[in-house]
């Protein structure tokens, strides 16, 4: 893009209708390195062997409390973060069960994309929608925590189900279970303090972060610096070489290279059409959004999806409203359905397949490793009915809350 001259260098690094979101990447930097440091106390190792205890080793009580477990630690850090570090305890505890771990782990995939579609920085696409739209924290808990909340409530009753008369185990491997010391995960009890007070300071700081006039990277790159100081463990740069950063430069080239789309006017196109399918119908927009969203992020990962869909939904607004701006523009009554709808679609259906989002091609890899091969098919089998189920009630959500009752 910059060398075809498409995009010119300070357009790409610091124009902000066709340049990289610096937004989306230090809050990602800022996440990475407090999740980086909280891992290295057995944080997530204690959460996992605790669940399993709670569960009093009866694997179906097990997979749901972990399934509940991952979509609260995906809300409140990052899918792929959660999975990553519950997984490798989820063959432990499959293993002293004596169970296969495959439908712990689809139903962990499952919970990580619901879970992480609940709040803003649950879930890359969120982050990007959030940036993109100005909107802040408590927005994605007030407009779409309520909806993921009733989905895992009908994934708990779906896994009982399927999995009631499946998963069995001897009571000599319940006993097993139940004589794990989770206390023995916790490496580090004085950095678990100081990781978990940073992390409620920056929990905090993203729900209030619209009154104090910052941005959520801000608050993300204090905590952790201040998590950083206050740690004095560990060499600082050992945290920084953890941070995913073919991830991070992964998104900074995908900007650009959307920035570039949309410079040349492919993405002003492209609107014209959808409201030309829709005829101006915001309803029907919605609608339409969501669905293709969910097909569209089950084909291909759902974060370049978003990257190319935000400017699409702006262009569109601006088309709608011609002579409003700014804020107004972004956050117009009217256009708001569309935003959530954007999200529901993109993190729900990533859900659809094994490469529909980054944590399901981790998951699946991480498995195959661990020599228990989850095949394609096999995903398939329990991707596309669970997206199915989740969109159509995002749907009938997004109808009743927006255009019927409207609140």
């Amino acid at each position: 893009m910059l060398i075809l001259k498409i995009l010119e260098q300070h357009e790409a690094f610091h124009v902000e209708e066709f340049g990289v979101d610096w937004n989306v990447i230090f809050l990602l930097i800022g996440m990475m390195t407090i999740i980086n440091v909280l891992k290295r106390t057995g944080f997530f190792e204690y959460v996992a062997i605790k669940s399993a205890k709670l569960g009093r080793g009866d694997p179906l009580k097990i997979l749901m409390i972990l399934f509940v477990v991952t979509a609260v630690l995906s809300a409140l850090l990052d899918n792929v973060t959660t999975v990553l570090l519950i997984v490798p305890v989820t063959f432990l505890i499959c293993e002293a069960l004596e169970v296969s771990p495959t439908p712990f782990l689809i139903m962990q995939i499952m919970a990580s994309n619901i879970g992480g579609t609940a709040t803003l920085i649950g879930d890359p696409p969120n982050i990007m929608i959030a940036s993109k739209a100005k909107l802040n924290f408590m927005d994605f808990i007030y407009n779409l925590t309520p909806v993921v909340i009733f989905i895992i409530f009908i994934m708990l009753i779906i896994m009982k189900l399927l999995f009631n008369k499946r998963l069995v185990t001897s009571e000599d491997n319940k006993k097993r279970i139940m004589r794990m010391n989770e206390r023995d995960a916790i490496k580090d009890p004085l950095l678990l303090k100081k990781s978990l007070f940073v992390l409620a300071v920056v929990l905090t700081g993203f729900v209030f972060h619209g009154m104090l006039k910052l941005e959520p990277a801000t608050i993300a790159l204090f905590g952790a610096g201040l998590l950083l100081l206050i740690s004095r463990t560990h060499n600082p740069h050992e945290y920084f070489a953890e941070i995913e950063w073919p991830t991070i430069f992964f998104f900074i080239g995908l900007f650009i290279i959307v920035g570039g789309v949309v410079k040349v006017g492919l993405v002003k196109w492209m609107s014209v059409k959808i409201l030309h399918l829709t005829e101006g119908n915001l309803f029907a927009t919605s609608m339409v959004l969501m669905w293709f969203s969910a097909i569209a992020s089950a084909i291909v990962d759902n974060i370049p999806y978003v990257a190319t869909m935000n400017p699409l939904v702006i262009d569109m607004a601006e088309q709608i409203w011609p002579h409003v701006t700014g804020k107004e523009l972004l956050q117009h009554p009217d256009l708001m359905p569309v935003w959530w709808s954007l999200a529901l679609g993109a993190c729900l259906g990533g859900n659809g397949s094994p490469i529909g989002a980054s944590a399901n091609v981790i998951v699946v890899g991480m498995s195959e490793r661990a020599g228990n091969r989850i095949s394609f098919f096999r995903f398939l089998l329990y991707g596309i009915p669970i997206t199915l189920l989740s969109i159509t009630v995002s749907m009938l959500y997004v109808w009743l809350r927006y255009y019927v009752i409207k609140f």
